[in-house]
This record gives structure tokens, C-alpha cells and sequence, in this order.
């Protein structure tokens, strides 16, 4: 069985949908890559929903104004895991920011000190919760091949930085991780 925890970051139908702005294009192919990892974590999984605020304040009110659609309650359809993860998560953390590195994530990694990310937006909330937890001096282990981004050459320049911040920062792929 694989170390730490498996943090699942916004596998959620606004990045699924073809039709969303948010789409994130290789989705499906992160899905599959996460769905691999699932059983090598057992129990020790966290599935991560980002959510917009109830008001946004700061910075948050241009990035809405650019986005409104995404103004919705946390219990929009929009915001939901996909369907092939919704009664595969044992635990569920909301977070109105793009990184997830929050006290809680940080409670649940805290026993063993490893968090393996999968998931996406790679060039962006993967991104931001890595370098948050791998600041918070966490091994942080980012799977490639479970993440998709905005676009291809995003999703590898994030690989790419991430991986500058070796050996804070790994990037592995399924197979390295859990084996065939």
C-alpha cells in the first residue's frame, strides 16, 4: 500500500463538461489515472471541491466579474464531483481558493507527513496546493499522469516548474507510484 494521503483535487463536473468554460480538455484522462490510484489509498483519500464565496471580496471580485456563471452556491450542479467519483469519496473538503494547502488538508496529512496530488487544473490549483504544502515542508508527490490542465502545453510547464522544486516536489506517474 502506498504511503500518506491522496488528495484529489476539484474532480468536479465544472471542469468535466466539454461545454464549460472551465473545461479542462484531457479531464477524462486524468479521471482514469485517479481512479487507478484510488484502492493503493484505501481510506486515506480527500477529494477537494473548489466553491465560489458567498461574496467575493479582494482580488476574488475581478475574477468573478471575469466569471460570473461561476457565482452559484456550493451546492450547485456545477460544483458536484463528476459521477464515477461522487460515492467514491470518503472525504470531501471545500476550499474558495485554488490552493487546498488549508489547515485541514494539513490535519490529515500532519500522521504521515506525505501528500500525493492528482487531479487538476495541473497549471493551477495543483499547482498552488503544491508549492503550499511542499512551503509547509511536506513531501508532496504530484502524479502526471492522474492531472489534466487548461491545455496541454499548461499542464506541462506546471509539471515542469513543480519539478524544479525537487526534491521538495516530485512528479511521478501512476505506475511509479502504485506499480501495474
Amino acid at each position: 500500500m502506498t504511503t500518506g494521503l491522496l488528495a484529489v483535487i476539484d474532480m468536479q463536473r465544472v471542469f468535466a463538461e466539454p461545454d464549460s468554460p472551465w473545461a479542462a480538455p484531457r479531464y477524462a484522462e486524468a479521471a482514469a489515472g485517479v481512479r487507478r490510484l484510488l484502492p493503493a489509498f484505501a481510506e486515506r483519500v480527500t477529494f477537494t471541491r473548489f466553491v465560489a464565496p458567498a461574496e467575493p471580496s479582494g482580488a476574488w471580485r475581478a475574477y468573478y466579474a471575469r466569471w460570473p456563471f461561476a457565482l452559484q452556491p456550493p451546492h450547485a450542479p456545477l460544483w458536484r464531483l463528476t459521477d464515477d467519483f461522487a460515492d467514491r469519496a470518503p472525504h470531501i473538503m471545500d476550499a474558495t481558493t485554488f490552493g487546498k494547502w488549508t489547515p485541514e488538508l494539513a490535519a490529515r496529512v500532519c500522521p504521515e507527513g506525505r501528500v500525493v496530488l492528482a487531479g487538476v487544473s495541473t497549471d493551477c490549483c495543483v499547482l498552488s496546493t503544491a508549492l503550499a504544502a511542499a512551503d509547509a515542508g511536506v513531501e508532496t508527490l504530484v502524479v502526471s499522469d492522474a492531472c489534466a490542465g487548461a491545455d496541454d502545453d499548461s499542464h506541462a510547464r506546471a509539471l515542469d516548474v513543480m519539478a524544479a522544486y525537487g526534491p521538495l516536489i516530485r512528479v511521478v506517474t501512476v505506475d511509479q507510484l502504485i506499480g501495474t
